[in-house]
C-alpha cells in the first residue's frame, strides 16, 4: 500500500466491504453452481437456502476467528439492511441451524463455484503479471490441519511425525492451487489425502494440468517434474518452466546466444540404445514422436544456498526460442514462483490464522470449508490486484492483511446484496 493509503483516487477501504465476496463471487454463479450440482431443491420450514449458505461458509473462512453464531449474525444483518433477509427464516441462524444448512449444501456446490469464478484478475497494465505474451501463473501444495475426527482421519491420512514414524498431532488434508503470480488469486485448485502413498502434491496437481490455457507461462518446483505429468501439461499448450532435480539427465545439444542451450526430455522407458537415438535425433534438429522425447530448453545458474555454498539451479523451458524469451527473463520469471509461497501464507496465516485448525468434523464438510476459504482469497486478491493496478502499482504493495482488516471493519457496509 502507498504511505498515504490512497489507492485510485480514494482510501482503499472504500473499496471493500463483506460486499467483496458479493462482487467477485456474483450470486448469479451461486445460483448456477447450486444447480448444477443439483442442491437447489424446494426448501421447508424457513431452512436456509442455499444461495445465503455458500456466502455464509465464505463468511466463516473471512472472520475464522469468530464462532457460527456471530458470523451468522454479521451476515442476517447485512441481508436485512438490504431487505434480502426473509422472515420466515427467523433471526439470525443458531449454530445448530448453520450446521445443517452447510450439510444440505455440501462440498460440490463450492467446488463448482469456484471453478466458474475462479479466474485470473490481472490485466496487462498489472505490474509483473506477463512474460511477453504469457501470463505468469504457478503451481504449488499446501497442508490444513483438520480436526482429528475418525472420519478426517480415514479420509485424510496423518503425517509421520519424529524418528519413529509415529503420527501426527492432526489430520491433515492437501491443497494443490495454480495461481497467479501477479495477483495471488488461484485458478485452479485440487483437494485430497496427504497420504503420502497417494502420491502427495504431483497426484493432485494431475486433476489440474489438463485444464490449463494456451497463453499460461506455468511454473513448478523440482518436486513436480514427472514424464508423464511434462507431457499432460505441455499437451494442453501451456508454455512450461520448471525447475528438474540434478538427478534428470538433461544432455547439452546445442549452446544458445543468451547461455541457455537445447536439449531433450526422453521417456524413462526407453532402453540405451533407444535413448541414444532420441537424442541424436534431437541433436540434429529432426521432428520427436511426442510419446517417446520433446525438445526443451535449460537455463542454468547459481545462487548461494543456506550454507553459502553456490547450487546450481537448472531450468526447463518449453520456450525454445530464446528470442521469445531469452534466458534472463526465464530466471527472473521462476523467482516469481515464489510469490505463491505469499499466496499460501495469506490463506493460512492471515485468513485461517497461524496454527489453526479448520472448524469441520466430517471430511464432506472439510473440503467445503477448504472451497470457501479458497474462494474468499481469491475475492480479496481479485480486489487487491484490481485496485493496484489501477492505481498503477504493483499489487505486492498493498498489505493483504490490512486489506483483510478493512474488509472485516466495513462489514456492515451496504455494498453487499446476493
Amino acid at each position: 500500500m502507498t504511505e498515504t493509503g490512497v489507492v485510485a483516487g480514494g482510501r482503499l477501504t472504500d473499496w471493500i466491504s463483506l460486499g467483496v465476496l458479493a462482487s467477485w463471487v456474483p450470486a448469479d454463479a451461486v445460483d448456477d453452481a447450486v444447480e448444477v450440482t443439483g442442491k437447489g431443491a424446494r426448501r421447508r420450514g424457513g431452512k436456509l437456502p442455499p444461495r445465503v449458505t455458500a456466502y455464509l461458509v465464505m463468511a466463516l473462512a473471512l472472520f475464522a476467528d469468530e464462532d457460527y453464531e456471530e458470523v451468522g449474525a454479521r451476515l442476517a444483518g447485512t441481508l436485512a439492511d438490504w431487505d434480502g433477509w426473509e422472515e420466515s427464516w427467523g433471526g439470525a441462524p443458531t449454530s445448530g441451524g448453520i450446521t445443517q444448512a452447510r450439510q444440505r449444501l455440501g462440498a460440490e456446490p463450492m467446488a463448482e463455484l469456484f471453478s466458474q469464478v475462479a479466474k485470473p484478475v490481472a490485466t496487462m497494465e498489472t505490474a509483473g503479471a506477463f512474460l511477453g505474451r504469457w501470463r505468469l501463473m504457478s503451481i504449488d501444495g499446501m497442508v490444513w490441519d483438520v480436526p482429528d475426527t475418525p472420519a478426517n482421519a480415514a479420509a485424510f491420512g496423518y503425517p509421520r511425525a519424529g524418528k519413529d514414524g509415529s503420527p501426527g498431532a492432526f489430520p491433515k488434508a492437501q491443497v494443490v492451487t495454480v495461481s497467479e503470480c501477479a495477483s495471488h488469486a488461484a485458478a485452479l485448485a485440487a483437494i485430497g489425502p496427504y497420504a503420502l502413498k497417494a502420491g502427495g502434491e504431483r497426484a493432485l496437481a494431475r486433476r489440474l494440468y489438463p485444464r490449463l490455457e494456451e497463453d499460461w507461462l506455468l511454473i513448478a518446483d523440482r518436486g513436480f517434474y514427472d514424464w508423464q505429468d511434462w507431457c499432460a501439461a505441455a499437451d494442453t499448450g501451456a508454455a512450461l518452466l520448471w525447475r528438474f532435480k540434478s538427478d534428470i539427465r538433461l544432455p547439452v545439444l546445442e549452446i544458445l546466444p543468451d547461455g541457455s542451450y537445447r536439449s531433450v526430455l526422453v521417456t524413462p522407458k526407453a532402453k540405451a540404445a533407444a535413448r541414444q537415438q532420441l537424442v541424436e535425433s534431437a541433436r540434429a534438429g529432426e521432428e520427436l514422436d511426442p510419446a517417446k522425447a520433446r525438445h526443451v530448453r535449460v537455463i542454468e545458474y547459481e545462487v548461494p544456498d543456506r550454507d553459502g555454498e553456490d547450487e546450481l539451479i537448472a531450468l526447463v523451458a518449453t520456450i525454445t526460442d530464446p528470442r521469445d524469451a531469452p534466458a534472463a527473463a526465464l530466471a527472473a520469471a521462476y523467482q516469481e514462483r515464489w510469490e505463491h509461497e505469499t499466496a499460501n501464507a495469506q490463506l493460512k496465516t492471515s485468513l485461517r490464522g497461524p496454527g489453526r485448525v479448520l472448524r469441520s468434523q466430517s471430511p464432506d464438510m472439510i473440503e467445503q470449508e477448504i472451497w470457501g476459504y479458497l474462494l474468499t482469497h481469491h475475492a480479496i486478491s481479485a480486489l487487491i490486484c484490481t485496485a493496484a493496478t489501477s492505481a498503477g502499482i504493483d499489487p505486492d504493495r498493498v498489505k493483504f492483511k490490512r486489506t483483510i482488516r478493512a474488509v472485516r471493519r466495513r462489514v456492515a457496509d451496504p455494498a453487499f446484496s446476493p
